[in-house]
């Protein structure tokens, strides 16, 4: 385009606009260039409406005016008057020029919950502007909206309504050691504020800082001014922090003066006896149009992050750092925090978390909103951050949220924009989250451990629970299904504790003391969990009857065939050893009395030792902790006759002996009598007392002191001649 085209097209735009609109649209660009966007939004509306769309350029002008409307409308976050605008803009094919309208409408189409169109028009300005990794973001963020509400963590959230009122509260941060008084930045209608004029950048009245106190009931106190020399003033003052001394203060002051775009600047005060002294500037930028602010300092007061839009940054607003250099009493050149931390977007608002991690806002990563809140850890002992982490639902929401400062690991204040304010619609409150306590139960399941099934329960076992913390101990009995339950108490305390670790015991007359016992522990957890124990209480004077065990005829190998599998049978009593390390079991084995004594005694010994054997030299159980006994036709075995029916186990009817049971002991002449009337019924019989038993001989087995095992176990004795 020559010379002379540029004349003529200026000519023809001036032509088609009366000397009133030029004016107007020059009104409108000042104050959008001053950064007033409070009064630039009307007057951008304004001029918008003068503006003729016949020619191309008319076309082109309308649509760069509904492009800073709507832009005014974003900076003082109202979404939903900014997406109006950018629509207004899109339909007059402004992104052709300003793809940015795409972008910054997806923004305020996700802060509404719109997602689908939010995702379209991220991805129109991605193909427009494929290197801007802002659109990847938007879109990342549309598509995990839905999993952060899913995967929400247990935290609570909820409005500081005595601290919040109609106007913006916003940056909470403890002024005192003790975490007992927390200060703000207020731009609502209280006594002894001293911003009263309206700030034409964000609609509301000048902010200042003011302050108040938990009392002993837990309830925050009406907020008053901070007590210093010219803390706030005129301007807006906020968002500020202190060291760790509670001596030295930094904050936030904006300026405004108006058809000017003048940024924002941190200043530094002292605590005197009076209150925080007159404040002195930090000199941290080079050109006034620059913004510092949001200071975060160290412990030692040494060490200041804060966010700028300083040339060299990674996007819009970054994380800067600078260090006090004492030789000069000066602060040295700000320097970038990095890719680390910063990103494409806004990085705003940091603090340090209590264990020196740091929290900071941005919407240069995918989130839930605009603004979310992020977390990044420390690296080592160095000013050093990596690996942010967003930190979900609800803390973040679809809107804005930012300025954290924390109580303790589980509760503290920040700033959100959400529904629930206590002002209008996208206005900054006080919130505060809290992590509840974990909720956990305690039931111990007591069985008899010689039944395999598990399904033998023991009622009236004493079960002692012994907790790690001061005046943790109670206890209490099974009840018939044989357990015990515990979660709150009469006053609705928990039983089980947080970081606590547990102790269990149970016992009963009649049965062997469990002095392992069990434990559990909920140092470290951080979800609710209910406990559940099975453990199990060896009878005294009841044999552990094993799982069927054969041989061949008159003989000791364990009979392996398409029958049965002796050797997993004794598997009940291998896990048995290896449940309970400080078990010691003698190992019997019985024949029927057919036969000579001797002869069935030498049998009934091979046998034993054959699974003693098979034990020790293929499971790898040590051989001191198994007796193999052999004991013949000695000991007749007992069995339960009800209902025509013999059973090895005494039939149970609703916990209690079934009636009309009888006690038989397999003696040989009681077998008999069944040798030709009842041949089945008499092998079955003769079967009973063909069998492997355990007994207890000790629980409290200790392979440093324990004898060794008599090597006559592994050697089987031949047999006698049957007579």
């Amino acid at each position: 385009m020559n010379v002379k085209t540029l004349i003529l097209s200026g000519l023809l735009i001036v032509s088609n606009l009366s000397f009133g609109q030029v004016k107007q649209i020059k009104d409108a660009n000042t104050q959008f260039r001053s950064g007033n966007y409070c009064e630039a939004a009307s007057k951008c509306e304004l001029a918008y409406s003068k503006i003729k769309r016949k020619s191309k350029s008319g076309l082109a002008m309308k649509g760069d005016m509904a492009f800073k409307t709507a832009e005014c409308y974003r900076n003082v976050d109202n979404f939903k008057r900014a997406n109006e605008w950018y629509e207004k803009a899109i339909l007059l094919k402004f992104q052709q020029k300003e793809p940015l309208v795409l972008l910054y409408n997806a923004d305020m189409l996700r802060q509404m919950g719109d997602l689908k169109k939010a995702q379209d028009n991220y991805t129109a300005y991605k193909a427009l502007v494929p290197d801007d990794p802002r659109a990847d973001v938007g879109i990342a963020s549309c598509k995990m909206y839905e999993e952060f509400k899913e995967n929400r963590t247990r935290h609570t959230v909820s409005n500081v309504k005595a601290l919040n009122k109609e106007g913006f509260e916003m940056a909470p941060m403890f002024v005192d050691k003790k975490d007992t008084k927390i200060a703000f930045g207020t731009s609502s209608d209280r006594e002894g504020i001293t911003g009263k004029a309206k700030d034409p950048l964000t609609c509301q009245k000048y902010m200042d800082i003011f302050v108040s106190e938990i009392d002993k009931k837990g309830n925050w106190l009406e907020p008053k001014p901070i007590v210093g020399d010219s803390i706030n003033t005129e301007d807006s003052e906020g968002t500020l922090c202190i060291d760790a001394r509670g001596k030295t203060m930094f904050f936030t002051r904006c300026p405004s003066t108006k058809k000017k775009n003048l940024g924002c600047d941190i200043y530094m005060s002292e605590l005197g006896g009076k209150g925080w002294e007159r404040p002195k500037k930090l000199s941290l930028k080079s050109n006034d149009t620059l913004s510092v602010g949001h200071p975060c300092v160290s412990d030692d007061g040494k060490y200041l992050i804060f966010a700028s839009d300083l040339p060299g940054g990674q996007g819009g607003h970054d994380l800067w750092y600078t260090t006090y250099d004492k030789k000069s009493d000066s602060w040295t050149t700000p320097v970038n925090m990095g890719p680390e931390v910063n990103t494409a977007g806004n990085e705003l608002f940091p603090s340090f978390a209590k264990n020196g991690d740091l929290i900071y806002a941005s919407d240069g990563l995918p989130g839930m909103g605009g603004l979310d809140m992020f977390r990044a850890e420390k690296v080592g002992d160095k000013y050093q951050w990596e690996k942010p982490t967003n930190y979900g639902s609800p803390i973040n929401s679809e809107f804005n949220d930012y300025a954290m400062v924390e109580v303790d690991d589980r509760k503290g204040y920040f700033t959100s924009e959400r529904k629930g304010n206590v002002g209008e619609q996208f206005s900054p409150d006080l919130w505060m989250y809290e992590l509840p306590p974990n909720i956990f139960s305690l039931k111990v399941n007591v069985f008899d451990l010689i039944d395999k099934t598990r399904q033998t329960k023991i009622e009236g076992v004493k079960v002692v629970v012994t907790g790690s913390n001061p005046n943790e101990k109670w206890e209490g009995l099974t009840a018939k299904d044989g357990s015990v339950y515990w979660d709150k108490k009469p006053n609705g305390d928990r039983y089980i504790q947080e970081n606590s670790d547990y102790k269990i015991a149970i016992s009963k007359e009649g049965y062997y003391e469990d002095k392992n016992g069990a434990s559990i522990s909920t140092k470290g957890l951080m979800y609710n969990q209910d406990f559940v124990l099975d453990m199990g209480l060896f009878p005294i004077k009841k044999a552990i009857r094993l799982p069927e065990v054969r041989y061949p005829l008159a003989k000791w190998d364990l009979l392996v065939d398409s029958t049965i599998n002796s050797k997993d049978s004794l598997l009940f009593v291998y896990n048995l050893l290896v449940d309970n390390p400080g078990l010691v079991l003698e190992l019997s084995s019985h024949t029927d009395p057919r036969g000579n004594d001797v002869y069935n005694q030498v049998l009934s010994e091979n046998r034993a030792k054959a699974c003693y054997k098979f034990l020790v030299e293929e499971k790898g159980i040590d051989p001191r902790r198994i007796i193999p006994v052999g004991k013949g036709e000695r000991e007749p075995r007992t069995v339960y006759l009800n209902g025509g029916v013999y059973h090895e186990n005494e039939p149970m009817l609703d916990g209690a002996p079934k009636p009309g049971t009888q006690v038989i002991v397999l003696k040989e002449a009681y077998m008999n009598q069944f040798k030709k009337t009842n041949k089945k019924l008499f092998e079955q019989l003769q079967q009973f007392n063909r069998r492997t038993e355990g007994k207890v001989v000790t629980l409290e087995f200790d392979a440093s002191s324990a004898l060794p095992a008599n090597p006559d176990f592994l050697v089987f004795k031949p047999l006698p001649k049957a007579k």
